[in-house]
């Protein structure tokens, strides 16, 4: 071969090199994020791109999220999970239950991976933890199964408390109703009185504390609904308003100057459900995955907090907490 022949021949090799690595780049997925809240006041969305980077997957890079939000209104998540199906996106992540029932509701076949505080079993998410057997699969935080729990360590904090507040939303009894069962039981074993206080939305949070202070509740223990997961900081100002011991669902309260905490670490948990996410835009079936079971609680409790209302912690409870933000004077 010809020197000049030679040269056409890599020359024309090279023009062709661009060309083929792009078509080697993964095609661009399209995903959909079925929120309860608003994306203003969604938290732990970038520990979810954190886990589904961890696979490979880059928002704006090789993957586009359909944001679908239903502003603290579960009567528009049918319609959301429908367009969204309508999209056909090849996965909807569903960050509680009434997204995970509201997308199960609308496809078959699309992929769905949940996060949710109670049994999916129980509610016909799945038919098992271990074998989900359908197109849903996620993660459980072990959060109704703990709810005795958490009115024993509030107990221990203000136990001349007799009357104890839930603060739920029973809009959405999906949740609420085996929440509140689990704690009616537990304040009985107690010797408590259990007072039922409902808020859908973060317009109704003043009138259920100005509720909540007329009835004599004495401590309140804070659900674990979406809606008081996205407003930590309204939520904890009117507890120090009311001068109301409280017990909230997690840390971002505590850190907030709520009182203290008790559940899972949700930035961990959402961070694993992006990589739940990804492996499944990889290739893997949520039937084969089974869903994940998180026990670690944190209980995190805030002395200065305790300070301004006038209580003293016990030593014992002390020891036994994972983190003590402590007083700063």
């Amino acid at each position: 071969m010809k020197r000049r022949e030679l040269i056409t021949l890599i020359g024309s090799a090279a023009a062709t090199w661009p060309v083929i690595a792009h078509a080697q780049q993964p095609a661009m997925r399209v995903i959909g994020y079925l929120g309860t809240g608003t994306l203003e006041t969604t938290h732990y969305l970038t520990d979810f791109r954190g886990g589904l980077s961890e696979t490979g997957y880059v928002e704006g890079r090789n993957l586009a999220i359909e944001y679908r939000w239903a502003e603290h209104r579960l009567d528009r998540m049918p319609a959301l999970a429908a367009d969204l199906v309508d999209r056909q996106v090849a996965l909807i992540i569903a960050p509680s239950t009434a997204a995970a029932l509201a997308a199960k509701a609308q496809t078959h076949s699309i992929p769905i991976v949940f996060q949710v505080g109670n049994d999916p079993v129980k509610t016909g998410l799945v038919a098992s933890l271990n074998r989900p057997d359908g197109n849903l699969t996620g993660i459980l935080n072990l959060y109704v199964e703990v709810a005795a729990k958490r009115l024993e360590l509030l107990h221990e904090v203000v136990p001349a408390a007799l009357s104890v507040a839930l603060l739920t939303n029973l809009t959405n009894p999906m949740f609420a109703e085996p929440e509140a069962s689990a704690l009616q039981a537990a304040a009985r074993v107690l010797g408590l009185r259990l007072l039922i206080l409902s808020a859908s939305d973060p317009s109704e949070f003043e009138e259920a504390f100005a509720a909540l202070s007329r009835a004599g509740a004495g401590a309140l223990l804070i659900g674990g609904e979406t809606v008081f997961f996205s407003h930590p900081d309204q939520v904890v100002a009117l507890a120090a308003r009311y001068k109301m011991p409280t017990l909230y669902p997690s840390r971002a309260h505590t850190e907030a100057g709520g009182l203290m905490s008790y559940g899972t670490r949700f930035s961990e948990v959402s961070h694993q459900l992006g990589v739940y996410a990804g492996r499944i835009l990889m290739g893997e079936k949520p039937a084969d995955l089974p869903v994940q079971l998180v026990t670690k609680m944190d209980l995190v409790i805030n002395m200065k907090t305790a300070q301004a209302l006038g209580l003293t912690i016990p030593l014992p409870l002390l020891g036994r907490a994972d983190e003590v933000i402590e007083r700063t004077d």
